[in-house]
């Protein structure tokens, strides 16, 4: 792909996160603010040395504040938010982050799903602090989860995560492309009534990836159809997850996504296009009440070139 197109698996977070064992350590020891002051140099470091992300995140701050008609600080406190979330992923898996500071909404849907004894796909975003799920889940013996994850531009920190707590490596599964095995596993586990988790704002790892389109923050933006073919494969319920932060208190959100999803063979595209649309629609309502949250450092609005079989598949 073009520079100005580049995916976002090949850039590197983990250059980002280099000194946050360090960080981390300042964090626990003195407090939230000192490890503010300290991450700032980090964080100077990464703007300079890195012009992709930083255009990425001036691109996507200038469509928000556009978009939402309000004036948003600059890249650096973009980054600083990113940041604080990577601090939080730390505390959670390292037993510190209080989880009595965490507003589920919409929780019954899946309490009422557990215990009816049906599984689910959770369709999540870069937003906020996704492990925020994992952890609470695991307060939660009877909610099983599994989450999809391309982590190889990011081993180091999750290998970080692991040092930190073992369990924070137990539930994912490292999917590049969707194969009928994968698939096959996938149902079963939701037929058991567990729950497969899946991240719809970032497209696949491919070199022609098959997208759907819709707007997101006034212009057309590609998003994966793998959320959605999978749903269909698995005939499951499916249900939208978002995570942000709000001063002190963190929220986590569940919605009623779909009872199942149907792609017809005729029209398939616009099927496909109309599911991203509604995703992209709840985004982009979660993403404009946390906009400094939203963690896609690369180029959104490139559309990759489409493959023309696509609608026959």
């Amino acid at each position: 792909m073009s520079a100005r197109g580049l995916h976002w698996a090949s850039i590197n977070e983990i250059s980002f996160v280099t000194g946050m064992r360090l960080l981390f350590w300042i964090a626990r020891v003195f407090g939230r603010w000192p490890f503010r002051l300290v991450l700032y140099p980090v964080l100077s470091w990464y703007v300079l040395t890195k012009p992709l992300p930083r255009r990425a995140s001036q691109e996507y701050l200038r469509r928000m504040s556009a978009y939402a008609g309000i004036r948003l600080p600059g890249v650096m406190r973009h980054f600083a938010a990113f940041g604080e979330s990577i601090l939080d992923k730390m505390l959670l898996w390292g037993g510190l982050f209080k989880l009595d500071d965490v507003d589920l909404h919409g929780g019954q849907l899946i309490t009422d799903a557990v215990a009816a004894g049906k599984g689910g796909l959770l369709i999540c975003a870069h937003l906020g602090n996704l492990e925020l799920c994992r952890v609470l889940s695991r307060t939660r013996h009877d909610i099983k989860l599994t989450v999809l994850v391309h982590t190889k531009h990011a081993q180091a920190f999750n290998d970080m995560l692991g040092r930190l707590n073992p369990a924070s490596q137990l539930n994912l599964m490292q999917v590049t492309e969707m194969s009928p095995a994968t698939a096959m596993l996938l149902s079963e586990r939701v037929a058991r009534g567990e729950f497969v988790v899946i991240a719809g704002d970032r497209v696949p790892v491919s070199h022609n990836p098959r997208v759907a389109v819709a707007d997101f923050l006034g212009a057309p933006a590609a998003f994966p159809i793998g959320p959605y073919v999978l749903a269909g494969i698995l005939q499951c319920p499916v249900y939208l997850l978002f995570s942000t932060r709000h001063g002190k208190r963190s929220e986590v959100h569940f919605e009623h996504f779909r009872d199942q999803v149907q792609i017809p063979r005729k029209d398939r595209n616009a099927a496909l296009n109309a599911l991203a649309a509604d995703y992209a629609r709840r985004l982009e309502h979660y993403t404009m009440r946390a906009p400094l949250q939203w963690f896609n450092y690369y180029d959104f609005w490139h559309l990759p070139q489409q493959e023309s079989t696509d609608a026959s598949r």
